[in-house]
């Protein structure tokens, strides 16, 4: 199941072997699913209906899905994210410009599209400050407190693993170099020998395995750096 079971999702999506895979596969994963083959169609259902996430096609009948986007975001702030054959780079640079939220060229694999679903609903869940569903752990990032809770506990992160906890929420399932880390989060450069990441990181895990959290795993990729992972049932 999804970390956000019953979440509404419309595919507007004119390939109707795609449209099914699509439509078995996020209901698989907990979504509720409204399928559309064409544009004018998509854009009022998408205006008048409260969705949590929309993917849309760029090449559609009717109406492109550019123009879907461009007339969509006149009204409502929805997260789209545009799917298409097309990968020229002037298209992703439209799609972006007219409010996409991500890009995903075909072909691509239903786990691909399944991390950037969650990477956006956990991104706006995190902006609206709603509990983000790690693994059947509700986890609320509390920015003002700079720490996080569980049910009426809360980790006692300091400012620095609050940071870092939180750029793992914006990255799930993608593995972040210490570098990467080093200059992101403690403003410095990497050295071989400065072990206060591993130590924020050790932090981390033991004040969220005293909050009784499960399903949320910071895992040491030897090499190469650490990753969110997320134990869905």
């Amino acid at each position: 199941m999804t970390c956000f079971p019953n979440r509404r999702i419309l595919v507007i999506e004119d390939d109707p072997l795609l449209g099914v895979h699509l439509n078995e596969h996020l209901e698989r994963r907990g979504f509720v699913v409204t399928l559309c083959s064409d544009g004018h169609g998509g854009l009022e259902l998408a205006s008048e209906c409260d969705f949590d996430l929309i993917l849309l096609d760029i090449l559609l009948p009717g109406l492109n899905g550019l123009e879907v986007l461009a007339r969509l975001r006149q009204r409502r702030h929805v997260p789209v994210i545009l799917i298409s054959a097309l990968g020229d780079e002037q298209d992703r640079i439209t799609g972006f410009s007219r409010g996409a939220d991500d890009y995903l060229p075909k072909p691509f694999g239903m786990g691909e599209l399944q991390v950037r679903i969650e990477a956006i609903l956990r991104r706006v869940a995190y902006e609206r400050g709603q509990p983000v569903h790690w693994g059947g752990s509700a986890l609320h990032l509390d920015e003002m407190r700079c720490d996080v809770r569980h049910g009426d506990g809360w980790a006692g992160l300091t400012l620095t693993e609050y940071r870092l906890l939180e750029t793992f929420a914006r990255h799930p399932g993608e593995v972040l170099s210490k570098p990467f880390l080093y200059q992101q989060v403690l403003r410095r450069g990497y050295s071989q020998y400065d072990r206060s990441l591993d130590m924020h990181i050790s932090n981390i895990r033991r004040k969220l395995a005293g909050l009784g959290v499960q399903g949320v795993r910071l895992e040491t990729v030897w090499g190469k750096g650490y990753l969110l992972e997320l134990q869905v049932a």
